[in-house]
């Protein structure tokens, strides 16, 4: 998706998601996961002949890519950096009056707001606030643009993560994402992935409804002994405290 200097394919890119379906269809496959044309046009609310013309168009755009299983067409994001792009997107839109909706409703965008995957690391407040702890205790630099340091490396490779992969891979070990429910950066490049899978793995955290992520009992108590911050801060609706670790 290179861009020319006259502007044209990031207009064309920009006009990709200016329609409303064709962007909640990219919202939709934040969570990571392969989805069938049909399950994408009941998520849209549109007929299955609508969004197959949207998911051609998103596919040749380079922003989602399928794969077919016998009669059926899988379509998935096109990888980490759509991903970012996407939730970075929505972080920087208006946020919309909350409408008024039932407890069960309430309590599913509590849910996504407090812990889900933005594609495959952690977002919302508890993935804000693994960024602003890891900020705060010197594991992540900012001082010449974002960086794992020693300390990091060695915390991370404490808690089983492969760090041999990371340093091999071809993927940035860190970025920073715009959390679009926090309007603030959370973890994301490959150690922001190694991180919610290597959670998962330790049954710190399970997946939720859709995006929504919970965080374990065992979960709590152990990534706050590993941040080295209370426990009550991990708790869903606990106001997030300023990182001395921001500039």
């Amino acid at each position: 998706m290179s861009t020319g200097t006259d502007g044209r394919n990031m207009a064309e890119l920009a006009a990709l998601l200016a329609d409303g379906t064709r962007a909640g269809i990219c919202v939709a496959l934040l969570d990571g996961r392969a989805w069938t044309a049909g399950e994408l046009a009941r998520r849209a609310g549109v007929a299955p002949s609508t969004a197959s013309d949207h998911l051609t168009r998103l596919v040749g755009g380079g922003l989602l890519v399928e794969e077919r299983q016998g009669r059926h067409r899988y379509l998935r994001l096109a990888g980490p950096s759509v991903a970012q792009l996407i939730e970075n997107l929505a972080g920087y839109a208006p946020t919309p009056p909350a409408p008024t909706t039932s407890l069960r409703g309430a309590n599913a965008t509590a849910a996504l707001a407090y812990a889900r995957t933005c594609y495959d690391h952690l977002a919302g407040r508890l993935g804000v606030l693994l960024y602003d702890a890891l900020l705060a205790d010197g594991r992540l630099d900012r001082s010449s643009g974002l960086a794992l340091t020693p300390d990091g490396w060695a915390w991370a490779a404490g808690l089983g993560v492969p760090v041999d992969v990371l340093r091999a891979a071809r993927r940035p070990v860190v970025r920073d994402c715009l959390d679009w429910t926090e309007r603030l950066p959370h973890l994301a490049g490959a150690l922001g992935a190694a991180l919610c899978s290597r959670f998962a793995e330790l049954g710190w955290i399970t997946q939720g409804a859709g995006r929504a992520v919970r965080l374990t009992p065992i979960g709590r108590a152990a990534l706050a002994e590993s941040l080295d911050v209370p426990v009550n801060t991990l708790l869903p609706g606990t106001p997030l405290a300023p990182s001395s670790g921001r500039a």
